[in-house]
């Protein structure tokens, strides 16, 4: 990403800024008749290019959903947000504003901000909705009942990714002898992936080496990739997020990597991350959870309630990209969580309290996503009491040059060497954190 590239975004967040909350969404956040949701967001700083097109995303199904059904129920979404710049000490602001104002979820955006808030949710009973990101312990909902991480956590994707080398390969045996490169921003998201990945290497025989970038460091990954050729890792998976993205995609084809041998995590798979190597970086590869384009209903109808009224802070021909399409899937889960939460509680104007069991009883079935526009777009999602992810389905997306298609069938995660690893860390947050609460929330659905 240039810094050009970088500049064009920050004004733009910068100018659009005044409108998040002008664009038909800015209810009375204490209204009887609304439900308050605030979301942290980036649309400034380093991390913009990923920020912008997830915040837009998540902005215009809500404002969908308003402009289109009156809301859930009949009851408008206050959406709002609050800019961090992918700043831990700034979300945390953010996190005690929205929960002065009554929201109903707090909506992270970063591992970081996730980090510090699981502490505070659980006395302030704010269930958090960490996206396939964060805590990958925190899966566990018997230790961590106001944390949700569907559809996958970052140990997932992890061993899907060896799953998607073996299959490569031929098998899980041929393995043996490889080498796995992590490149991974130097900060609590990047380094989630490597303790499922060692564990992995162990049992199959194969290598893994850590390839490190520090924050002030993701435009400028020379050195790295030095250390790249060098070692000469058969694939390498990047654990990348914001500038980082477009500059190892571009330091792949200078360095005359494979390019098909690079996969990106789901953070990784922007459409501006894979134009940054040009023609070059036709078969750059990503994990994702949802499809990129709009042809979808769901997409359709953003354009036609959204877009097209010119209630969207998206240029037209952004929609439908796929950290956009991210952003959709995001809010679609809150959405199905608050008429959960309806239904459960009885009540129309939902709480934090409510909206936790509408999330922990998410049951969005094949026939469900088609009735919401979405048949095609994503997998079934199914969390329960204990399993605040369902480690669900993930697929290999591949960039043809000038869009995302899809590269693999869905592909399960490795859950029986995610599943133990979750159980003990979450045992292991819970000893290191004294007086750290046991569940005593009721279950409204199967565990």
């Amino acid at each position: 990403m240039t810094r050009t590239f970088l500049t064009r975004h920050a004004a733009r967040g910068v100018a659009l800024g005044a409108l998040i909350a002008a664009g038909g969404l800015a209810l009375p956040a204490q209204a009887q008749d609304s439900i308050y949701f605030a979301n942290n967001a980036y649309r400034t700083g380093a991390f913009s290019g990923s920020g912008i097109p997830i915040g837009d995303g998540m902005r215009d199904y809500i404002t969908m959903i308003n402009e289109r059904d009156g809301g859930v129920n009949g009851v408008k979404i206050v959406y709002e947000e609050c800019e961090t710049g992918y700043d831990t000490k700034k979300s945390i602001e953010c996190y005690e504003q929205a929960k002065a104002k009554g929201t109903v979820l707090y909506s992270p955006w970063s591992t970081g901000a996730t980090l510090a808030a699981i502490p505070r949710a659980h006395v302030d009973k704010i269930p958090i909705l960490s996206m396939a990101y964060g805590l990958s312990a925190s899966a566990d909902g018997n230790t961590f009942p106001w944390v949700f991480i569907p559809p996958l956590t970052y140990w997932d994707g992890a061993s899907v990714m060896v799953r998607h080398m073996a299959n490569e390969l031929g098998g899980m045996d041929k393995l043996k002898g490889k080498k796995l490169g992590l490149i991974h921003l130097d900060a609590p998201f990047g380094k989630e992936p490597i303790p499922i990945l060692e564990n992995l290497a162990k049992k199959y025989g194969f290598e893994v080496k850590l390839y490190p970038v520090a924050a002030a460091d993701m435009q400028n990954q020379s050195s790295l990739w030095l250390s790249i050729r060098r070692d000469r890792p058969d694939y390498l998976y990047n654990q990348g997020w914001g500038a980082m993205n477009p500059t190892a995609v571009k330091e792949a084809v200078k360095n005359g990597f494979p390019i098909n041998k690079l996969v990106g995590v789901w953070w990784a798979g922007g459409d501006d991350d894979a134009r940054a190597g040009g023609a070059e970086a036709k078969g750059y590869k990503s994990l994702n959870f949802n499809a990129a384009g709009t042809n979808f209903p769901v997409i359709q109808d953003i354009i036609k309630h959204v877009v097209d009224k010119g209630k969207s802070l998206a240029p037209k021909d952004k929609v439908g990209e796929n950290l956009y399409n991210r952003g959709v899937y995001n809010s679609m889960l809150v959405v199905e969580a608050i008429r959960n939460a309806q239904k459960l509680s009885g009540k129309k104007v939902i709480n934090g309290e409510d909206m936790r069991r509408g999330l922990e009883a998410l049951n969005i079935t094949e026939a469900r996503l088609k009735e919401i526009g979405m048949e095609g777009f994503a997998s079934p999602v199914k969390i329960s009491c204990s399993d605040h992810s369902g480690h669900l389905k993930a697929y290999v997306a591949e960039w043809d040059g000038t869009k995302w298609t899809k590269g693999s069938d869905w592909m399960d995660p490795l859950k029986d060497e995610v599943r133990p690893v979750i159980e003990a860390n979450a045992k292991d947050y819970a000893e290191k954190n004294a007086g750290w609460p046991k569940r005593t929330e009721a279950c409204d659905s199967p565990s």
